[in-house]
């Protein structure tokens, strides 16, 4: 069986990260945030202001399994896989 990251190939110049939630979490934003905070890949999207990730949303530069994702979506228990365009 494949993962979600294996049948969605990350987007040249992308940044991708995994949310791992062990319980639904009512929203996408706060959940991605708070990952991109722990994360000691990029320097630039640790230390992200909330208007620039505000902007990445509307830019449409997020990307959940190559669709726009939407800063109030919920996400599911398990994994999710997500791609900021722009970010490498």
């Amino acid at each position: 069986m494949s993962t979600e990251a294996e049948k969605y190939p990350k987007p040249q110049g992308a940044f991708r990260i995994e949310i791992t939630c062990t319980s639904p979490r009512p929203r996408l934003d706060q959940a991605l945030l708070e990952e991109l905070r722990k994360q000691d890949r990029s320097l630039d999207l640790r230390n992200i202001s909330r208007s620039v990730f505000k902007e990445l949303f509307k830019k449409s530069r997020i990307k959940i399994k190559g669709q726009n994702a939407v800063p109030s979506s919920s996400l599911a228990a398990g994994t999710t896989t997500v791609d900021i365009l722009g970010q490498e």
